[in-house]
């Protein structure tokens, strides 16, 4: 995750109010608290990619061995991205060991698969999530001192994706359309006027 210049200076005084706390100007307050849903907003934006980028994974290697090289691409990128291979993957990745780069692919999913068993006996997460962050509900001074006490709001829920290519159902008051109205018949061309004199 990536910051801007104007981001980290927001993140810089928070920081400093932190280790000294004083109250803070309602414009700081706005700040911080802005730069924590951005933060929120990037978090869930990762976890809705990675779902993503998963059930793109599932999809081509079910479509294997017609999708090869996309499925070989994509699974690269999914452990560049902190992917740990399923066992499908592997079995997939055992089928088409002929390819030299779904070899390699194997050999460093299995390392992979070996490294995590290993961490896991050991009693160490193979991979680390961040613990959920805490909301962020005032800070001393700025906007919490002058307003009454209220109830903290409670978190949003995220909505469900649609699945890709499925429309969204058609309105119940209009009908639907006949063949005939969205594929309107061809005309046959009407001959030269030169061949129906001649006729």
């Amino acid at each position: 995750m990536a910051f801007g210049a104007d981001e980290l200076s927001v993140l810089r005084r928070a920081l400093a109010v932190a280790l000294h706390p004083a109250p803070l100007p309602n414009e700081d307050v706005r700040a911080c608290l802005a730069l924590a849903e951005s933060v929120d907003e990037a978090v869930r934006e990762a976890g809705r990619l990675r779902a993503f980028l998963q059930a793109d994974l599932a999809r081509y290697r079910e479509a294997l061995p017609g999708s090869l090289t996309g499925y070989l691409e994509l699974l690269q990128d999914a452990l560049a991205a902190g992917y740990r291979p399923r066992p499908d993957d592997l079995a997939a990745l055992r089928a088409l060991r002929g390819n030299p780069v779904a070899a390699a692919l194997l050999d460093r999913c299995r390392r992979l698969v070996d490294r995590s068993a290993r961490a896991g006996l050991a009693g160490v997460p193979a991979v680390r999530t961040p613990a959920p962050r805490t909301r962020l509900l005032a800070l001393p001074g700025g906007r919490a001192a002058d307003e009454p006490a209220r109830e903290p709001r409670e978190p949003r829920k995220p909505q469900k994706p649609r699945g890709p290519g499925r429309p969204e159902r058609p309105e119940k008051d209009r009908p639907m359309p006949k063949p005939s109205e969205v594929f309107p018949p061809r005309r046959r061309p009407s001959p030269p006027p030169e061949e129906r004199a001649a006729g």
